[in-house]
């Protein structure tokens, strides 16, 4: 596996930022059972607020350190370790329509005392595929190449975070990698739970975003992990989006023969959407191993059961950028 070989090759202690978020736990534990597998001696540090106690005590039961931290608060940040590794998934997005101050503080003055503090780290930051704002669906996704044409404030600020993390990286030759992650899935949250609880509760299918990219959890925490291999100074900019184009339509009346419970659409399919094209980093790091697929076949079993979810819906359905 590419997590695997990467933390291999790197030495040293690595550090997530904003563990306690919906992506957090599954990359750092990946993160130490990936460095354990390649023989590889070091701690796996997750810094955030952990105002559920409970994500604390999973993470060190997996053998990962916490550091209870503020990260915004600059005595508290400032308290932490300097590690040769790290990998930021901090970031404001929803409530983020009211919360603007916050939302650029968090997204861009944030990582500019990320720079400065970890100037001698290898550094992974997430980012997102909303920065390159809507793209035609005949042509299957945004590459890397495309210059961003970011909408609204959430997006706006997530380009500012990625310029931040360009200029310190150039100032100090600090090697980055930012992920434009375009979306991330698992069972109990992601675009493919917000459909299928939809389906499920009987509500309406808007289909003005008509399509849509998903990746398992696991598979964009794998390609995080991999990539910490390929920063740079300047940082290299690298998609994170599984390979199918998915049809809202479609997958949303899969769900409903799945349920045996009738779909409701409104409004018509545009022909552009939030998209991106991945192939770049399948050509790096392999094939997400779950597919489209699969995913809303598990989903559908889990949603069905009346398994957890969380109240974390993605408004992927979103066209103007007010999140």
């Amino acid at each position: 596996m590419a997590a695997i070989e990467a933390l291999g090759r790197r030495a040293g202690d690595l550090m997530v930022l904003g563990v306690a978020g919906k992506m957090g736990p599954t990359l750092a534990r990946m993160a130490r059972r990936a460095s354990d597998q390649a023989g590889v001696s070091r701690r796996v540090i997750g810094a955030a607020r952990f105002s559920d106690p409970r994500q604390e005590s999973r993470l060190k039961a997996h053998g990962v350190e916490t550091i209870r931290c503020d990260l915004l608060d600059p005595a508290q940040f400032e308290l932490l370790p300097a590690v040769p590794n790290v990998i930021s998934l901090v970031g404001m997005k929803f409530g983020a329509t009211g919360q603007e101050a916050l939302t650029w503080a968090t997204n861009c003055w944030l990582p500019g005392m990320m720079c400065l503090k970890f100037r001698d780290a290898h550094i992974v930051a997430l980012s997102t595929g909303n920065v390159y704002g809507l793209t035609p669906v005949a042509g299957g996704g945004s590459t890397e190449a495309d210059p961003p044409i970011p909408v609204g404030d959430y997006a706006m600020s997530c380009l500012g975070r990625e310029r931040i993390y360009e200029h310190f990286s150039r100032t100090y030759q600090i090697p980055v990698t930012l992920l434009r992650l375009n979306y991330a899935t698992e069972m109990r949250y992601g675009v493919l739970v917000d459909l299928a609880r939809r389906v499920w509760e009987g509500r309406p299918i808007d289909l003005t975003m008509g399509h849509l990219n998903a990746i398992w959890q696991a598979d964009a925490s794998a390609m995080a992990l991999a990539s910490i291999g390929l920063a740079s100074a300047p940082p290299v900019v690298l998609n994170v989006a599984g390979p199918e184009l998915l049809s809202i339509r479609r997958v949303a009346n899969q769900f409903g023969r799945m349920f045996g419970r009738a779909v409701t659409f409104q409004g018509v399919e545009s022909n552009d959407a939030t998209l991106s094209d991945g192939q770049t980093g399948h050509r790096l790091f392999g094939y997400p191993r779950i597919s489209a697929g699969q995913m809303i076949h598990w989903i559908a079993d889990w949603i069905s059961r009346g398994s957890e979810t969380w109240d974390k819906p993605t408004h992927f359905e979103v066209r103007d950028g007010k999140f």
